[in-house]
C-alpha cells in the first residue's frame, strides 16, 4: 500500500509564504514523478508544479517565479515553497505520485497516479 499525506496548509495574508509537504509511506523503492495540483471551488484540478527523479521541474505559468518544488528522495517527500501568495492561489492543494515502485505481497509492484487527501490554502487579508 502507498499513501500520501500532505501538511502545511493554512491561512496566510497576500504576499505571505507557506511551505507544503507531502510524504509517501509504504515499502517504497522509488517514485518517478511527484507533483502538486490545486483545485479551487467550482474549478477543475490543475497542475501547479511537478518534479521528476532527476530533479527536472515544470511549473504552471501562473506560479512560475513564486513557487518552488523540491523533493527528498531518501524520505520520499515532496515540498512546495509558495512565496508572494495571491488571493487567486486559494485552493485545495493535492499531492500526486506517479509510477511508485513498492514491495507488496512478496512482490515488487508499481502504483500509478496516487493522490493525497488535500490541504487547504487560503490567501486572504
Amino acid at each position: 500500500q502507498v499513501q500520501l499525506v500532505e501538511s502545511g496548509g493554512g491561512l496566510v495574508q497576500p504576499g505571505g509564504s507557506l511551505r507544503l509537504s507531502c510524504a509517501a509511506s509504504g515499502s517504497i523503492f522509488s517514485i518517478n514523478t511527484m507533483a502538486w495540483y490545486r483545485q479551487a471551488p467550482g474549478k477543475q484540478r490543475d497542475l501547479v508544479a511537478s518534479i521528476n527523479t532527476g530533479g527536472g521541474t515544470n511549473y504552471a505559468s501562473s506560479v512560475k517565479g513564486r513557487f518552488t518544488i523540491s523533493r527528498d528522495n531518501a524520505r520520499n517527500t515532496v515540498y512546495l515553497q509558495m512565496d508572494s501568495l495571491k488571493p487567486e492561489d486559494t485552493a485545495v492543494y493535492y499531492c500526486n505520485a506517479d509510477r511508485v515502485r513498492y514491495a507488496g505481497g512478496g512482490s515488487i509492484l508499481t502504483a500509478y497516479n496516487r493522490w493525497g487527501q488535500g490541504t487547504q490554502v487560503t490567501v486572504s487579508s
